[in-house]
């Protein structure tokens, strides 16, 4: 197939190595434009740029794909599939019509639960026991267009936001070539999303953070893992910013002292919680690097009766 990729983080990489190590002719790559980032504002290429670089695959990093230019590239090119992961863009309805085979979304979620920017991160945070990724084709609204084919993935009670990325990231690669091949055998099916099942998972904020002691123990463990690695989630210690990277619930029951340390021993700490308590595990002090609660204690002096948080 002539396929034209489209994708731009980490998450979009797995599925373009995929297909052309499967032998598909990738023609062009559309990413995302390149940020300047740290202290020297040097811009960096997005990890799907980088990838088509290494391949030798043209490059366009248009800052509205919508421009008639844009579209007129896409037509000259004329790809048999457009496959689309985390592009960051929505594709006009002129550029969907454009390739015989559709363009094919890769979306990590079980649609149509968690569609939008951030289904793997909410998941978590919901906690949800299962996930997955879907292959579907691309309509006018956001990951709403008919299925394709799916595979599902077991949430564990120790993943994070990071290691659940790479296995759904190495499913949707295996997946969408399985998709390709269904296309092109013209076996591939189409099944509606059932709109009154969908939710919104939106994009992460740092914000989102910003850990509140009032919440019961376990929907703050399921936001400090589904957090990782980005925004994190965050208190302050003796006034002090602190990131939360690991944290076990202990049974309680119902605390009226929200947010006080009431257990302090030589390897961890414990904070109550709305509804029973976390003990602190691993952790990042400002300006230092994540460490685990024991090496925190041994520079931090903490007591019980302490407040944490605003």
């Amino acid at each position: 197939m002539r396929i034209i990729y489209m994708g731009t983080p980490d998450f979009a990489v797995y599925a373009l190595k995929s297909i052309i190590e499967a032998g598909h002719d990738v023609v062009a790559v559309f990413s995302q434009p390149d940020k300047a980032k740290g202290r020297s504002k040097k811009l960096v290429a997005t990890p799907v740029k980088a990838c088509a670089l290494e391949h030798d695959i043209p490059v366009y990093q248009p800052e509205k794909l919508r421009q008639q230019e844009n579209v007129d590239i896409i037509k000259e090119i004329n790809p048999d599939a457009i496959v689309v992961a985390a592009y960051g863009q929505i594709l006009p309805v002129s550029i969907l019509e454009i390739p015989k085979y559709g363009c094919i979304n890769i979306h990590a979620s079980l649609l149509p639960k968690y569609r939008g920017a951030a289904p793997i991160e909410w998941s978590i945070i919901d906690g949800e026991k299962q996930t997955g990724v879907t292959t579907m084709y691309m309509a006018k609204g956001l990951d709403t267009g008919d299925m394709i084919d799916r595979v599902v993935v077991e949430i564990e009670d120790d993943d994070t936001g990071e290691t659940l990325h790479d296995k759904l990231a190495n499913e949707g690669a295996k997946l969408i070539l399985k998709t390709l091949s269904d296309l092109e055998a013209g076996t591939a099916t189409r099944t509606a999303q059932n709109d009154e099942e969908s939710c919104y998972a939106s994009m992460l904020t740092k914000e989102m953070g910003n850990i509140d002691f009032a919440k019961p123990a376990k929907e703050i463990e399921r936001l400090i893992r589904g957090l990782i690695p980005w925004p994190c989630a965050y208190t302050t210690i003796d006034g002090k910013n602190v990131k939360i990277y690991k944290a076990a619930v202990v049974k309680t029951g119902v605390n009226e002292t929200c947010g006080i340390i009431t257990e302090v021993t030589k390897k961890s700490f414990t904070i109550a919680c709305g509804e029973d308590a976390l003990v602190i595990k691993n952790l990042q002090p400002e300006g230092k690097k994540p460490m685990d609660t024991v090496a925190y204690l041994n520079g931090n002096k903490l007591a019980v009766g302490m407040k944490v948080g605003e």
